[in-house]
C-alpha cells in the first residue's frame, strides 16, 4: 500500500515544516521585540504582552497542524476509498 507510505512522508512534512516556521517565526519576533525594547524601554510591558499573545497564535497553528497530521495518520480517510474502490472492482470482475 503506497498510501500509508504517502501519508506517513506526507505527515512528516507537516509536522517538520510546521515546526520549522514556528520557531523561525518566533526567533524572528523575538530579535524584533528585543531590538524595540532597546530602543523604547517605556514601551517594554506593552510590547511583551502583544509579543506573548502572538507567540501563542504561532504555537497554536503549529499544534493543530501536529493534529490534522496525526488524524491523518491513525485514521486515515483515504484507506477508505480505496478499499471500496477495490471491493467495486472485485465484484465487478
Amino acid at each position: 500500500m503506497e498510501v500509508i507510505s504517502f501519508v506517513a512522508l506526507a505527515a512528516g512534512l507537516i509536522i517538520g515544516l510546521g515546526a520549522l516556521g514556528a520557531c523561525i517565526g518566533i526567533g524572528i519576533m523575538g530579535s524584533k521585540y528585543l531590538e524595540s525594547a532597546a530602543r523604547q524601554p517605556e514601551l517594554m510591558g506593552e510590547l511583551q504582552t502583544k509579543m506573548f499573545l502572538l507567540v501563542g497564535l504561532i504555537d497554536a497553528s503549529f499544534i493543530i497542524g501536529t493534529g490534522v497530521a496525526l488524524w491523518f495518520a491513525t485514521a486515515n480517510p483515504f484507506l477508505g476509498q480505496i478499499a471500496g474502490a477495490l471491493a467495486a472492482a472485485a465484484g465487478a470482475k
